[in-house]
This record gives C-alpha cells, sequence and structure tokens, in this order.
C-alpha cells in the first residue's frame, strides 16, 4: 500500500484506495506505537464491547460510591451480591464498570 511502491499500471480509483489505505495504517501505527494514545485506544476499545455486549444496570455518580481508603478505590455493591470497583487511578480513565461477579454494568458520571 506504500505510494512509493505503486506499479504504474495500476488505475487511478486503486491507486487512490491504496493511498487512503495507506493512511489508515500509518494512523493505527502512530496510535499504537506510542504508549499513552494506545493507553486510551484500548480503554475506548473495552468501552465500546461492554456497552455492545453487556447490559448497563445503572448511571452512577462516582461520589455516590463508597471511598475505600486502604485500597483507593471506590467500590458499589451491586444486585447480585459482587461489587463495582474502581481504583483512584482510573477514575479519569473509565465510565464503564463490570460486576466482578456478574454480567451487569454501570456506567460512571
Amino acid at each position: 500500500y506504500h505510494p512509493d511502491k505503486q506499479e504504474a499500471d495500476v488505475p487511478a480509483g486503486e491507486v487512490e484506495e491504496r493511498v487512503q489505505r495507506f493512511i489508515e495504517i500509518d494512523q493505527a501505527w502512530k496510535i499504537l506505537g506510542n504508549e499513552e494514545t494506545k493507553k486510551e485506544y484500548d480503554l475506548q476499545q473495552r468501552e465500546d464491547n461492554l456497552t455492545k455486549e453487556w447490559p448497563l444496570h445503572a448511571q452512577i455518580h462516582l461520589e455516590d460510591m463508597s471511598w475505600n481508603e486502604d485500597e483507593q478505590c471506590y467500590t458499589l455493591s451491586c444486585r447480585c451480591g459482587g461489587n463495582y470497583t474502581v481504583f483512584k487511578s482510573e477514575t479519569k480513565d473509565v465510565s464503564l464498570v463490570c460486576c466482578d461477579t456478574c454480567s451487569l454494568v454501570i456506567e460512571i458520571l
């Protein structure tokens, strides 16, 4: 797909498609090649997958969850008896949290 390696007899429309594909690959490399942007990408993918696959149980404000000083995390009991847990270091990056026992998910507002 590299533009410099195009054959001379390739139709113009195909050249455009190949250039577009090269741009997409280059953008993906820039995102996945950087630790910070890869982390953001992975979190977004995880969140997208959760909303597609798992039922959203509730929308909760972080301050409505219980704070555990020793563990440095927020917790909330699930109706199944399990817990939703958000560590302090994750509070800015996480908006969906899975129950540790069942398939329910909460959204942090």
